[in-house]
């Protein structure tokens, strides 16, 4: 089954996190069983309470959801050992119908691949390269379980060796002539019922005598191949079919081809796409972080579609969602910010609602379709719209947003007013987090006509923990916007208490001289009243960023 991931912006804060989980659930509960809560940002203190509280784990995480080398490859790998021989090869790529195998040892790192082609140009030589087709290289170990024979006797039948097959067809004559050519160390004799062939090749001391049609051997025959040493097989098959077989008794790890492009599982699609259909290998290993095969692909795989699709909740923006996302299917948009730029491949169910949090949207999907409403999941709703809402305070706030909550009190047993308290006194980033941390915790990219700059919020409750690491803070956020490349960095820190903000902005001179807002000290502004950066602090950017143009 394929899925269906259910996941909010980059750096993701409690309405995030928790209208993710509700609406996962929620999709479940009404036809949709693949789909799946995730995450592509680290949680925080204040997130992690509210997990706790209500009993339920952090969303899968998922960095990234473009599509990878392990979404299409095939897991199931046909592979063979480097000792296996070619017959065994063959007789695999038959079963299966496939022309490539890749050859792999005991700790599954690929060796390299074995093609149908090399093996038959080895099994079949050219006319020019006929003195190969009597070259015989392997053991007697192997030879004999190619044919299906029996060992009758061996000597180092463990050992590989370069042998000469020579078929004892002819009249003893000739046969005793044509022995005087090679070295019978190293001759195969391959003989059927020739009685006098055999005793001669045994008196000559060859290495091995193969006895074809699985005609009995006589005991005088076999003490005398004791007595010099020659080793005796008995083959099932005729002369001829077992001269065909004695070379396909080779070892593998003699005709595979080391030169392979082998490719990361991790590895995005889009990045080997072209460097691997340009080359000329048919198939591709494909291995792990410890280099051991896991898989295959070949040039065709790479036309299969990735079963991965998104259900996007609190934002609306390329910019703010999980990379990738430009790269696979998006099926629904929940969210509650101004609408962005973003474009689909086709139509999609888009819930864009001027409510205080995406929670309450999700919230409100139970309630309209009257779907069961579990006591954990309205908790977890609960919390993301007073995280969202500062429990009703936020001027983002709507009626709606008042009756929701009053029905997720009611659904969870959970007094909204007394969790808000203890939520927010659950974790202060300016107190658990290095300044480069805190200042990326709820961090949000945004593009206002071509204008590309960045706007991050913490909620505290009181100044004190800002004011005494104002300059660090301030530090962290101009070296932020100057990595990123951005027009200017802001970061809203909020007092929940009193419902009022001070602003940090890290950028031009120029944008800080058109901040109408009483300056505290070098960039930080007092923002009285201010404590929402959907409504009230980005408006007030995008003004501030139209003059300056208009001036300029």
């Amino acid at each position: 089954m394929s899925e269906i991931l259910v996941i909010g912006h980059r750096n993701p804060d409690t309405d995030a996190i928790c209208s993710a989980i509700g609406y996962a659930e929620f999709k479940r509960r009404t036809g949709l069983p693949e789909a799946v809560a995730a995450r592509c940002g680290d949680t925080n203190d204040r997130i992690d309470f509210v997990l706790r509280t209500f009993g339920v784990s952090a969303p899968k995480f998922v960095a990234d959801v473009a599509p990878k080398v392990r979404d299409v490859m095939q897991t199931e790998v046909l592979s063979v050992t480097p000792g296996a021989t070619a017959a065994d090869a063959l007789a695999m790529m038959d079963e299966h119908d496939i022309r490539i195998l890749p050859v792999l040892d005991e700790d599954r790192i690929c060796q390299g691949l074995l093609s149908l082609f090399k093996l038959s140009k080895f099994l079949f030589p050219a006319a020019q390269r006929l003195i190969d087709s009597r070259r015989v290289l392997s053991s007697l170990e192997n030879l004999a379980r190619t044919l299906g024979g029996k060992v009758l006797f061996a000597n180092e039948a463990a050992r590989e060796e370069d042998l000469i097959l020579m078929i004892g067809a002819m009249g003893l004559e000739s046969f005793a002539e044509r022995l005087e050519k090679y070295p019978r160390e190293k001759l195969a004799v391959v003989v059927g019922d020739r009685w006098d062939i055999q005793n001669l090749a045994i008196r000559e001391g060859v290495r091995a005598l193969i006895v074809t049609g699985g005609l009995a051997v006589e005991t005088k025959t076999l003490e005398a191949a004791q007595r010099n040493q020659v080793s005796l097989i008995s083959s099932p098959h005729d002369t001829a079919t077992t001269a065909a077989l004695c070379r396909a008794s080779v070892a593998v790890h003699h005709m595979l081809n080391e030169d392979y492009l082998g490719l990361r599982e991790d590895a995005p699609l889009a990045a080997v796409r072209a460097r691997a259909t340009a080359s000329g290998f048919a198939a591709f290993p494909v291995m792990d972080g410890q280099g051991r095969t896991v898989g295959i692909l070949s040039k065709t795989d790479f036309l299969k579609p990735v079963q991965r699709r998104l259900i996007l909740v609190d934002h609306n923006e390329l910019s703010q969602a999980v990379q990738g996302a430009d790269q696979v299917e998006i099926l629904e948009i929940i969210d509650h910010h101004r609408i962005g730029a973003l474009t689909t491949h086709q139509p999609i169910l888009f819930r864009n609602e001027p409510v205080g949090s995406t929670s309450t949207i999700v919230a409100d999907c139970f309630l309209r379709h009257g779907v069961e409403l579990p006591p954990p999941i309205a908790g977890l709703l609960l919390a993301g719209l007073v995280s969202d809402t500062l429990n009703l305070t936020s001027p983002t706030t709507t009626p709606r947003d008042a009756e929701v909550l009053a029905k997720l009190e009611s659904a969870s047993g959970v007094n909204a007013r007394d969790f808000t308290e203890k939520l927010f006194a659950s974790g202060s980033l300016l107190t658990l987090k290095s300044a480069p941390q805190a200042i990326t915790t709820d961090c949000k990219e945004y593009d206002e006509d071509g204008a590309t700059f960045s706007v991050a919020q913490i909620e505290e409750i009181g100044f004190n923990q800002f004011w005494q690491r104002k300059d660090e803070l301030l530090a962290a956020l101009g070296a932020y916007q100057r990595e990123r490349g951005y027009l200017f960095s802001a970061l809203l820190i909020t007092d929940v208490a009193k419902q009022c903000s001070l602003l940090l902005l890290a950028g031009t001179e120029e944008l800080l001289e058109h901040v109408d807002y009483p300056r505290v000290e070098a960039g930080i502004f007092e923002l009285r009243e201010v404590v929402s950066r959907k409504k009230q602090l980005l408006p007030y950017l995008a003004h501030c960023l139209q003059r300056m143009r208009t001036e300029a």
